[in-house]
């Protein structure tokens, strides 16, 4: 287990790039195997969940060339099937739960799919049912093999369907979009996820010879074709990286600015921290966060205390509300963070209350952080990363807390976030990664 010591308190400055947007890589990955021509994606995140698909691919036979580490052409014209009811495929996929969306463009292309029981982030339940039933109205059978632990998916013929989404789903729209692009007849996904994600995959499909419409809205119509050719595609930058470094930013009174964000496809993002009084200057693609020794959290027109929660797109992203919970630690005033989607996904803030952070744990799905306007520091302590996203807020509470930290578990973190400590010490950050 690896390990990273950081000793904090120091003023960062500089530029930062954001890597290709991860949700979005693990998507369009599992997209290559509905085309036996090749497909070449750039802007690829070097992180572990999406290095760790690229390899399942590899298994299965797909050829891959990687002429740049952002960089690989994939081409599945002649993918083991077999593989996927492999025990290690089980093995593998259960560390990624981004595995499961391989089972849309295998129905599609080869009529047979195997999802064993998926793995990723522990921070509460996290169901298949809306992949599964929607696969079964497109005309699949499933059934749970308990003998080999997978769930087995057959579809000799998929038809077009009127599907009712009984969540808006992500990784949920982009399998089932993928299902029902080479199915017969038409197919129209109503309460669909309408994430940027979802749109770059679209896109995608359409530029691969799919016909999609109704991109960027939650009602997705999709006409069945019978073939999909070669294409190329580019990732958008990661939101989540984004909205990281706004608040790394902002918690250690940092001048940084963010390289081509992408502001375009931020939405509500920037908004959220203004509304913690975070200064954010937009020129041009680049977001500049100057140094600010407070900044003051808005209150509604009332009066009342501010809440800042989790919505489907184009509301805020839950990926966030970690970093926004530990971005108002130093802030002047009171927020509520309310984790509507996730019921386990607060639980690390017991690690920042040992920092020295004022925070009610209300329930499983709220905190109210009562910000220490830079009055107090918070106090380096060793700490485990629970997930991704806790992951980075712990890092971001280290680099701003005085003395040093030390954060374990930090294969979470790698799994979302590239080579993020080499990139941080370009900043000034002090922060070195231990083995063992």
């Amino acid at each position: 287990m690896h390990s990273f010591e950081v000793t904090g308190g120091k003023k960062l400055k500089g530029d930062i790039l954001p890597q290709g947007a991860k949700n979005e890589a693990l998507q369009i990955i599992s997209a290559v195997l509905l085309t036996p021509e090749k497909i070449k994606v750039r802007n690829i995140p070097d992180i572990l969940d999406v290095n760790l698909l690229i390899e399942l691919l590899g298994e299965m036979n797909v050829k891959i060339e990687r002429p740049e580490r952002d960089t690989c052409i994939f081409q599945a014209d002649d993918v083991n099937i077999d593989y996927l009811h492999s025990e290690t495929f089980k093995q593998k996929s259960g560390r990624l739960r981004g595995s499961v969306m391989l089972a849309g463009p295998m129905l599609a292309r080869f009529r047979k799919a195997f999802i064993p029981k998926p793995g990723g982030d522990k921070i509460g339940r996290r169901r298949l049912d809306t992949h599964i039933i929607a696969f079964q109205q497109l005309g699949a059978s499933f059934n749970y093999h308990a003998e080999d632990g997978f769930f087995h998916l057959e579809a000799p013929h998929l038809q077009g369907a009127d599907l009712l989404l009984d969540e808006p789903s992500v990784t949920g729209t982009a399998n089932i979009i993928m299902a029902a692009v080479m199915a017969v007849g038409s197919t129209t996904l109503y309460n669909a996820a309408c994430e940027p994600y979802i749109q770059q995959l679209c896109r995608m499909l359409n530029s691969m010879g799919a016909k999609i419409t109704g991109i960027g809205s939650n009602k997705l119509s999709v006409e069945g074709v019978s073939y999909l050719g070669g294409t190329e595609h580019s990732m958008l930058p990661d939101m989540i990286e984004v909205g990281s470094f706004i608040g790394l930013a902002a918690m250690t009174q940092s001048d940084i600015t963010i390289k081509n964000a992408g502001i375009e496809h931020l939405g509500v993002i920037p908004e959220k921290f203004r509304q913690l009084g975070i200064q954010i200057n937009c020129k041009g693609d680049d977001i500049h966060i100057p140094e600010q020794e407070i900044y003051e959290v808005q209150r509604y027109l009332d009066g009342g205390v501010l809440t800042i929660y989790d919505h489907p797109w184009p509301g805020f992203t839950p990926d966030l509300l970690s970093i926004v919970l530990v971005t108002a630690i130093q802030a002047r005033g009171s927020v509520l963070i309310h984790q509507k989607m996730f019921e386990s996904r607060l639980f690390f803030v017991d690690k920042l209350i040992d920092m020295g952070a004022q925070i009610i744990l209300c329930d499983p799905h709220r905190a109210v952080v009562i910000g220490l306007e830079r009055e107090q520091k918070l106090r380096g302590i060793t700490m485990s990363s629970p997930d991704i996203r806790a992951g980075v807020a712990l890092l971001i509470a280290a680099l701003s807390a005085e003395g040093k930290s030390t954060i374990q578990n930090i294969e979470q973190i790698d799994r979302g976030y590239q080579h993020i400590d080499l990139r941080l010490q370009a900043l000034g950050a002090e922060i070195k990664r231990v083995l063992g």
